[in-house]
């Protein structure tokens, strides 16, 4: 089976370059199914219905989410009732949204598991990813799933990397997420899990993780605090294909998305 999973989309900017680039992209790489970070989908931050729901329509078969999950209060009810678009599952306070789910195929079903990190990210007050990876993989395997992914949202390289070893060959693919910057480090590690540090981000290249340069450069430059705001121009599409095998659940090609 073939996954792709796609880098945090970066506003409508970032929608309508998925929108540009998937179908096509689908085709010609044979592609079963599709996750996408949508956690920045929306303008001005977050994820809200008609964001999420033009993802889906574009084409996603899951939408997993970070520290920006929960930001927009009109997503709320829609996390409760969408059972494919997730929001990190060990967010403590959280009450609203679920950070797992099955995919039925028919022959197969694909169980996606959203977590995110605690380095760096104090104000989510996050439970830990190491067990609530194992609850939610035992959940995977008592409902019959044979595939599972896993998109840890989390900030240090560090963090993911050792949770990332941690889960070898307990999971199909373990992918990180949040800090908008492909890694090269996409490797199929010694048990099988498929994995990469960080799947990067899709939206506008000249920006500095997804915003304006300059409003960005003038924060770090001279403490100037002016509201965040997207940048627009030529975008990216950042990405991974997880290639598993049906039987083993285990990954047997990788290969690193830059459009």
């Amino acid at each position: 089976m073939r996954i792709l999973a796609i880098g945090d989309v970066c506003g409508s900017i970032g929608c309508e370059y998925v929108r540009k680039i998937l179908p096509a992209l689908k085709r010609e790489k044979q592609i079963d199914m599709v996750i996408i970070n949508g956690e920045n989908s929306a303008d001005g931050n977050g994820i809200t219905p008609d964001s999420a729901d033009y993802l889906l329509n574009l084409g996603a078969d899951v939408l997993t989410g970070g520290n920006h999950s929960l930001r927009r209060v009109e997503v709320y009810d829609y996390l409760d009732q969408n059972d494919c678009v997730l929001r990190p599952h060990n967010l403590a306070e959280a009450q609203n949204g679920k950070g797992y789910c099955v995919v039925d195929f028919g022959k197969l079903q694909v169980a996606v598991i959203n977590l995110s990190g605690k380095i760096y990210l104090d104000r989510l007050n996050a439970s830990c990813a190491f067990a609530a990876a194992d609850e939610l993989i035992e959940k995977a395997k008592s409902d019959g799933a044979k595939i599972i992914m896993v998109d840890f949202h989390a900030e240090a390289t560090s963090e993911k990397r050792a949770l990332g070893l941690y889960l070898d060959g307990k999971v199909s693919a373990f992918f990180g997420t949040h800090t908008h910057v492909q890694t090269a480090d996409s490797q199929i590690l010694e048990k099988g899990t498929g994995y990469i540090t960080d799947l990067g981000m899709t939206g506008p290249i000249d920006s500095v993780l997804g915003v304006k340069k300059d409003i960005i450069i003038n924060r770090l430059k001279s403490n100037d605090m002016s509201k965040f705001e997207l940048a627009n121009g030529k975008c990216m599409l950042n990405g991974c294909i997880f290639d598993i095998d049906e039987k083993t659940g285990k990954t047997e090609k990788i290969e690193r998305i830059y459009i």
